[in-house]
């Protein structure tokens, strides 16, 4: 057996000690990598997110189009643009749920590839919408894919990744999840509905063409008993020359020691519960902030206010910034921290990538399936409820009370961060759960 994780002097040594003196060799192992191939793999995983960005500001040009539509099968009223809107996050609450035993089941690259399935039949059922229950079906299933695909891509980035780089490859899923909803309304400037709808199809069957070269996560690999497999696809994300014995060993005891799926007398212990609690609440608190109906609804908020810009400028130009700010997230997170950006910075540069990033770091190995599933279906939930009643709220009481409402829910994340999120950044995977099985009363530095 190797030496401890991490070392020990007293009952409330520090988990996360600031200074550590790893050997030479160490510090080559865990410092940023020179393979390139563990990029390529985590480009071809996040083209999901593309999808399920895409697909989610689908309804933005789409809703105004359908409204004013001279095919009365397919002509929306405000109660059917409700639903067409807000029915993807049921779909992505289902994709979440499902992720709870194909996580763990299938791994996480093989989750990805299959969420491909619904995926492209639902973007052919909204192109080919002759009326409009094809139109809730294809949005239904494409939220699917996207709830299916939040919940494993994270996991697997974050389980191929170094910790030196693990905070900018957890960004990309976001960054992608943005660029998707850029380039959709950039194509709703030139493209009619149903084009749009063909051309989700694109990222989708480029996501299973490179997929199907990827390794498969060495972390779930070796909680299935597939060692040899394991050491090889560890090899192959770090490269020929790397020495990845030190990282293998490490992974491999931590595996061990959390060989059987968490029991429900496990899920009591702190260690357990208490990562799990703060992924849920992060995920409840990011979709309170509004972000989903705000997206799914951008062009149609845009025509009920006094801008001066064409609506659909204003949802590209809204696009290009959130895109600019998650790329900032992804350059910064490792330099300024997870707690940093969350306090000082926005939605796209905080909110919106580090909670994801966050719930795939804190998460225990043994729950990690599992739990990121629950975090999804939480998620979508709670966006489905604001998506939904939106529309209503807004004609009811006025575009300005739900944002009053957004407001409110920012002040107290910053409360909860302040209160309960630890900071994470340069940490190993099993470095952080370490930290939360110490059993201290504060775990907050």
């Amino acid at each position: 057996m190797q030496e401890p994780l991490l070392g020990a002097e007293g009952p409330d040594y520090d988990t996360f000690p600031e200074k550590s003196s790893p050997s030479p060799g160490d510090r080559t192992r865990v410092r940023a990598p020179q393979n390139k191939r563990v990029f390529l793999a985590t480009f071809a995983a996040v083209l999901g997110n593309f999808s399920f960005g895409y697909a989610l500001v689908y309804t933005s040009p789409v809703i105004p189009a359908l409204e004013h539509s001279l095919d009365p099968d397919l002509k929306l009223t405000k109660a059917q643009a409700s639903w067409f809107g807000s029915v993807f996050t049921l779909g992505a609450a289902a994709g979440g749920l499902s992720a709870m035993v194909l996580n763990d089941l299938l791994g996480r690259k093989l989750s990805i590839m299959f969420s491909a399935v619904p995926s492209a039949a639902g973007y052919a059922l909204m192109a080919g919408a002759h009326g409009f229950w094809m139109l809730l079906l294809g949005r239904t299933l494409t939220g699917f894919a996207g709830g299916l695909t939040a919940a494993c891509i994270p996991v697997y980035v974050s389980e191929i990744a170094l910790p030196g780089v693990r905070g900018a490859l957890g960004a990309t899923p976001q960054l992608m999840a943005v660029f998707g909803s850029l380039s959709l309304y950039a194509l709703g400037l030139l493209l009619p509905w149903r084009w749009l709808a063909v051309a989700g199809e694109g990222p989708v069957l480029i996501m299973i063409l490179l997929l199907s070269f990827m390794p498969n996560s060495p972390r779930f690999l070796l909680s299935r008993g597939r060692d040899t497999e394991a050491l090889r696809a560890l090899a192959w994300l770090r490269g020929a020359d790397a020495d990845i014995r030190w990282e293998f060993e490490q992974i491999q005891d931590n595996v061990r020691r959390q060989s059987t799926h968490m029991s429900w007398a496990e899920a009591r212990n702190p260690h357990m519960y208490r990562p799990i609690l703060i992924a849920l609440v992060m995920r409840f608190l990011q979709q309170l902030m509004g972000i989903t109906p705000i997206l799914v609804y951008l062009q149609p908020i845009f025509e009920s206010t006094a801008i001066l810009l064409p609506p659909k400028d204003d949802a590209a130009i809204v696009g290009a910034v959130r895109l600019f700010s998650v790329l900032i997230a992804a350059l910064t997170m490792d330099l300024a921290g997870r707690k940093v950006l969350l306090f000082v910075s926005g939605y796209a540069m905080g909110w919106g990538p580090i909670t994801w990033l966050l719930m795939s770091e804190i998460l225990p190995l043994q729950a990690r399936g599992v739990a990121s599933g629950l975090c999804v279906l939480v998620s979508w939930l709670t966006a489905f409820a604001l998506t939904k009643s939106f529309l209503l709220v807004v004609n009811a009481f006025g575009l300005h009370v739900p944002f009053f409402f957004f407001a409110a829910i920012c002040l107290a994340s910053l409360v909860f961060t302040g209160c309960c999120v630890p900071e994470t950044k340069g940490r190993s995977l099993e470095q952080i759960e370490s930290f939360f099985r110490t059993g201290r009363r504060s775990f907050l530095h």
